[in-house]
């Protein structure tokens, strides 16, 4: 990260905080590539695709654990400080992100293998909208950081409301199917799931770009940011 306090004497040291970023990046691009995989499984009902996604979590976790030794040895060996210092810890913090990340996309997809034997009753219209978002959301918050954009961050960080608003109404739609047909509640219980999961992919990716935000500025973002999950408050009337 260029640091307006002094240039680096060192070169390695350099090469290290721009390895870190490249790590970053790298994990990145492969959490954006499972949930771009996940969504695809559950739209095109791809059992195949939807179980390389499953098989493709461990190397997700395998950087995480190779991001936070990095940061340790860069911690103890170089003692940096402000602006090195916040995106070193900011880069352990968002490698934990996009990990989480990475559980969600295989927790689509295993569900996405279960949704594939079974009828499809409705359609994924809202799901292909959700994934894309979140999608655009994740690669924002992650080109922020490789690039130093604090402009890039914060429109990430005010992105999340749409997410929330197709939730909504995915949440709705599906409880309507299952109190119409009871024979839809295996499916749809399991597309709740899939669309919770895509949510939450949403408030990663939000995270990432509010840790961003800091990284760069060393300010924090206040506490609330725009939302509008209402799920835990719908009401469904039943069918007249």
């Amino acid at each position: 990260m260029p640091s307006s306090e002094t240039p680096h004497i060192v070169r390695s040291y350099e090469e290290d905080l721009k390895r870190l970023r490249d790590m970053i990046a790298r994990m990145g691009g492969l959490a954006e590539r499972q949930v771009a995989d996940s969504a695809s499984a559950l739209i095109r009902r791809d059992t195949e695709l939807a179980a390389e996604v499953v098989s493709r979590d461990a190397q997700l976790d395998a950087l995480e654990r190779e991001i936070e030794a990095f940061c340790v040895r860069l911690l103890a060996l170089r003692q940096p400080m402000a602006g090195d210092l916040r995106l070193i810890v900011t880069s352990m913090k968002i490698s934990s992100d996009l990990e989480r990340i990475g559980d969600y996309a295989r927790n689509g997809a295993k569900r996405a293998i279960v949704i594939s034997s079974q009828p499809q009753f409705a359609s994924l219209n809202g799901f292909c909208r959700l994934a894309h978002l979140v999608q655009e959301n994740l690669k924002g918050a992650i080109d922020a950081l490789v690039n130093d954009d604090l402009a890039r961050a914060d429109e990430v960080w005010n992105a999340d409301q749409p997410v929330d608003d197709i939730y909504n109404g995915i949440f709705r739609e599906l409880l309507t199917f299952m109190m119409e047909d009871p024979r839809n509640i295996t499916a749809a219980t399991h597309l709740l799931f899939v669309a919770k999961n895509l949510e939450r992919i949403g408030d990663h990716a939000t995270n990432i770009a509010e840790r961003v935000h800091y990284a760069i500025s060393g300010h924090i973002l206040p506490d609330e940011r725009p939302k509008s999950d209402s799920s835990a408050y719908a009401v469904v009337r039943p069918p007249q």
